[in-house]
């Protein structure tokens, strides 16, 4: 068993943007100080950390002066290179464990580990040449969209192809880069499901919230999500299946399409994830905090929410507004230039719990 990190000590966070901005304060709240470690100059973490490493990710001597000066180290996105990680994971333990990493940094490696599982996900098949995408919208059909492999976020590695014709069009996009076909899934709606699971096995998941993107971007999440009786167990416990096969450390969030066949798995992100921003302002433990317990070897904290909340994202311009917000949780990222589709920051609209 191991020991719980006592206050004082020091989690290494692999990333300074605002999910490693928000874990450095959940962390300070429990006596527990940061370390960032991130390429770019003057990252949003960077204020509120008590310790900041601006190194490349394959800068040996950096990587390994870091890893000695922390306790544990985990991180807020997973597309770390596995250099980086040999070098990490051989002086101090990172959490969560590296085959999750594996398994979400390429899409492929994903769907392939979660139909194991015996959990659906929408029809896919890999794209390394132009004639295998036109094999696979032969069989998968139109529409659909064409992702990369990896590296993709928040609507960016991807094409979506209305018509077989647009198959030429779309691999050039993605200039050669690995990929995947996926087909479109018909749902009612997308939700997530924010779980973490602790170094004991302990696992605990938040209530499923209701996701609306804009342009690939997500836009709000709403809890309690509109879910038909068993569905919202029905997602908890795939998310715990998911976290247990990978015997996993730390919070992770997991996207699903809710359709009239059942849940689909959408993707999973083996972090802090911007669909559980909601906690904050609806839970005693938010999910930046439990994932701090778990990675700090603490018991997981009370999962249980106590209000209704829509967190809705200030992305660019809207950020502008945040001086007339006086009606919700106002949480900003401390990010100096404002720039089109960039998360800012974001709100929690907080009601009385209705369910």
């Amino acid at each position: 068993m191991t020991s719980p990190l006592p206050p004082g000590s020091t989690i290494g966070i692999l990333g300074g943007g605002q999910l490693g901005r928000m874990l450095s304060m959940a962390a300070a709240r429990l006596g527990l100080k940061t370390h960032i470690f991130e390429p770019g100059a003057n990252p949003p973490a960077g204020d509120v950390a008590a310790r900041v490493t601006t190194a490349p990710y394959d800068d040996t001597e950096a990587l390994t002066e870091f890893a000695a000066s922390v306790d544990v180290i985990t991180f807020e996105f997973e597309n770390i290179p596995t250099g980086a990680l040999d070098i990490l994971e051989s002086i101090r333990p990172v959490r969560p464990q590296r085959n999750a990493l594996a398994v979400s940094q390429d899409r492929i490696a994903e769907k392939e580990f979660l139909t194991s599982l015996g959990l659906k996900v929408a029809p896919f098949a890999q794209v390394d040449t132009l004639d295998d995408l036109q094999a696979a919208l032969d069989t998968i059909g139109t529409p659909a969209i064409l992702k990369t492999r990896r590296f993709g976020y928040d609507g960016k590695g991807q094409v979506r192809i209305t018509d077989p014709a647009q198959a030429a069009e779309a691999f050039e996009a993605l200039q050669g880069a690995p990929a995947v076909l996926e087909g479109f899934v018909d749902f009612q709606r997308e939700i997530s499901v924010i779980a973490a699971r602790g170094v004991d096995g302990a696992v605990v998941c938040y209530d499923p919230g209701e996701n609306i993107h804009k342009d690939g971007i997500l836009d709000t999440t709403t809890v309690p999500a509109t879910l038909a009786a068993g569905q919202h167990m029905e997602a908890v416990l795939l998310a715990g299946n998911i976290l247990n096969s990978l015997n996993y450390t730390g919070v992770m969030g997991v996207e699903l399409f809710v359709t009239p066949a059942g849940l689909l798995v959408n993707e999973v992100a083996p972090r802090v994830h911007n669909s559980g921003h909601w906690t904050q302002n609806g839970c005693v433990i938010d999910q930046f905090e439990q994932h701090i317990r778990a990675v700090a070897g603490w018991p997981l904290g009370d999962a249980a929410r106590h209000s209704d909340v829509v967190m809705t994202n200030l992305i660019g311009d809207d950020v502008l507004q945040y001086a007339g917000i006086t009606d919700a949780g106002l949480h900003l990222y401390g990010k100096a230039d404002i720039k089109a589709g960039r998360k800012m920051g974001h709100i929690n609209r907080v009601k009385p719990l209705s369910s």
